[in-house]
């Protein structure tokens, strides 16, 4: 069977994508072991690029060439800003973290990339290039997601996390990414092909970053 325009792109950042899916922190996060140190941190840093993903999201509804794409990307805006977004605050006071607390704390390097990753996709008015950083951005969550076992961890902080990221709603979102990418960007291949592998490094940075910096708060 040929494979399909994603598959090629997630084949040939194959390393990179298992790295992350297979990682430390997921593997913590997926049986309820991550110190809430590790979990804050990461929390505060993945909520900090919320605008420029919203960013990103519009600017695939504009580019997009379907009224019917534009639909389902709309749907998802609204479950960002709404369900997700409620989320985080929930979990930022279960874990302690004010409002203080997230403005104090700097953006990680990791954190400062996937930020000029989803503006430099959307600023670049094209649809393929907004597709392979949102295949890579909710992909890769899914796939890490789908590897939890049942029963999930007790902590509502770890379960809601996996959820969010591995439910009928969302397999289905990822689905119709795939599908779209498969349909528009073998025409801007060498495109999507850069901004997919840039993204897909950038999440193992993002998790590696997320280890490192609790490691680095408690030595001595």
């Amino acid at each position: 069977m040929t494979e399909t325009f994603f598959e090629t792109l997630r084949r040939e950042n194959g390393a990179n994508w298992s790295a992350a899916v297979t990682h430390r922190f997921v593997r913590e996060l997926l049986d309820g072991s991550i110190p809430d140190a590790v979990m804050a941190g990461y929390l505060v840093q993945d909520h900090r690029f919320l605008d420029a993903f919203l960013t990103l999201l519009g600017a695939a509804i504009a580019s997009a060439d379907r009224f019917e794409s534009r639909l389902v990307l709309g749907r998802f805006v609204g479950l960002v800003s709404g369900e997700e977004n409620d989320y985080f605050l929930r979990a930022f006071e279960a874990l302690g973290v004010s409002a203080g607390d997230r403005a104090a704390i700097p953006d990680a390097a990791a954190t400062t990339g996937f930020k000029a990753i989803m503006r430099e996709a959307a600023a670049s008015g094209s649809y393929a290039a907004a597709l392979a950083v949102l295949n890579v951005a909710e992909g890769l969550y899914l796939d890490w997601a789908m590897r939890a076992r049942d029963p999930l961890p007790e902590n509502f902080v770890h379960a809601e996390w996996i959820r969010l990221h591995d439910n009928p709603q969302f397999r289905e979102f990822v689905a119709f990414l795939r599908a779209e990418l498969d349909r528009v960007g073998p025409a801007a291949a060498d495109r999507a092909r850069d901004f997919f592998g840039r993204a897909v490094a950038l999440e193992v940075a993002f998790f590696d970053a997320a280890c490192q910096s609790a490691e680095a708060a408690v030595s001595p």
